[in-house]
């Protein structure tokens, strides 16, 4: 199936293009407040897993048994490095990675590029993180699903970081309702 000569576009990479979304003059707002909201939803999940190991106990017949697994460092590792990663990727000013004209400098730009792809490294490497502690510490020991949540918070953690810094950075992206350019 091919698309009828008129409909063709040779600047296009998709077949099918995506649907054009049109948020009228607050994108800007909405952009940020779902990003922040990600953010929080991020944190939520994962320190109601930790406030809930801190706070578990042997079953009710057993009281000499101790439960089996805590949230520890370990598990916090991934959540900081996806966290330093998306203060990162956004405190990058978005034109110099672009390379437009007015830095003159191509350093800058070359610095720019390089710190955002750390930023997106330890971002990923917070992502890989948290599923290895899942696998490793949760999935692999046998544990029930009781405890096996707190691993799986961390992976929902990360993966929520990584949105939200997405989400915060197209919406930087885009021009405010209250940004003007002037030119003379």
């Amino acid at each position: 199936m091919s698309l009828p000569r008129s409909n063709y576009d040779p600047r296009r990479v998709c077949l099918n293009p995506f649907p054009a979304l049109n948020l009228g003059k607050h994108k800007h707002a909405i952009g940020i407040y779902l990003a922040g909201g990600l953010f929080a939803l991020a944190n939520w999940t994962f320190l109601d897993a930790a406030i809930l190991s801190a706070h578990a106990h042997s079953p009710y017949g057993e009281p000499q048994i101790p439960p089996p697994v805590h949230v520890s460092f370990v598990d916090w590792v991934p959540g900081i490095c996806s966290l330093l990663g998306m203060i990162i990727i956004n405190l990058i000013d978005k034109d110099r990675v672009r390379g437009e004209e007015g830095f003159g400098d191509s350093r800058a730009v070359w610095q720019a590029r390089l710190l955002l792809f750390i930023g997106f490294a330890l971002m990923a490497g917070g992502l890989a993180g948290s599923v290895t502690v899942l696998v490793l510490k949760y999935i692999l020991a046998g544990y029930t699903e009781q405890f096996t949540y707190y691993g799986y918070a961390n992976v929902s953690q990360n993966v929520a970081l990584m949105l939200s810094a997405i989400v915060l950075w197209i919406s930087q992206s885009t021009a405010s309702e209250y940004e003007y350019h002037l030119s003379i």
